[in-house]
């Protein structure tokens, strides 16, 4: 086997192919080897950069469009406050209507037998006596006795006697309460509950008229005839 003498790679031509020709040294094998694995690196390289600048180009461009919106939105003012419409009042609640009760019925006033009777001109008594006269129990009957055939029932019946001034006030005291008996007498014997009748002897102190002391006295004495009375008083509830 013959061998040529070896020349360094830098003096050699280096188009990246090998040399023609059947007989070629080993160190220009090797060196071809290499060559052509560095020249097949690089354009795997080129290529590889050429596929991956487009992806590049549009990670740049979307990161840019990002960073542009996040320093608009980070620059641009707040929108100012949209103006509330005016309130509109709100109307009061409907009242509701309240139809009154009906008012109750009015109670009727229980019924009452209460009344006075008092004796008048002919009815009072004669001067100095106690004995009835025949109008004064004309008038019990009318209004004492009849009255109290309307009471259910009866709370009181009271007899006042009366005298007039001529005399001492012993002698009259003691003369209205004869009148006053005089009158409770006549009705316990029209039917009256003798129980349930009061007599009070109200002497003069309780005058129905008044006369001057410069009359006559018998024109006195008809003058004071009103005081001479008796004033009987029914209470009780009526039927």
């Amino acid at each position: 086997m013959s061998l040529r003498h070896f020349e360094p790679p830098d003096s050699r031509s280096r188009s990246g192919d090998f040399p023609s020709g059947n007989s070629l040294p080993l160190g220009d094998v090797v060196y071809h080897l290499r060559r052509r694995r560095s020249c097949a690196h690089d354009e795997s390289a080129r290529h590889a950069h050429d596929q991956e600048d487009p992806l590049n180009k549009l990670k740049l461009a979307i990161g840019s469009a990002v960073l542009s919106l996040l320093a608009s939105c980070a620059t641009a003012p707040e929108p100012a406050p949209q103006p509330q419409p005016p309130s509109l009042p709100v109307p009061p609640p409907a009242q509701r209507q309240v139809t009154p009760a009906p008012a109750p019925a009015p109670v009727a006033a229980p019924k009452r037998c209460d009344a006075t009777a008092t004796f008048q001109k002919d009815e009072t008594f004669p001067f100095d006596r106690y004995a009835l006269t025949e109008a004064a129990k004309a008038r019990l009957d009318r209004d004492v006795i009849g009255k109290l055939a309307d009471c259910a029932s009866v709370e009181a019946v009271v007899v006042e006697g009366h005298a007039d001034r001529i005399g001492s006030q012993q002698y009259n005291q003691k003369l209205s309460e004869r009148r006053a008996d005089s009158v409770k007498t006549y009705l316990v014997g029209k039917g009256a509950d003798r129980s349930g009748i009061e007599t009070i002897g109200m002497g003069k102190t309780v005058p129905a008229k008044f006369c001057p002391d410069s009359k006559k006295r018998s024109e006195l004495i008809a003058c004071l005839a009103p005081n001479r009375r008796a004033i009987v008083s029914i209470k009780g509830p009526g039927r």
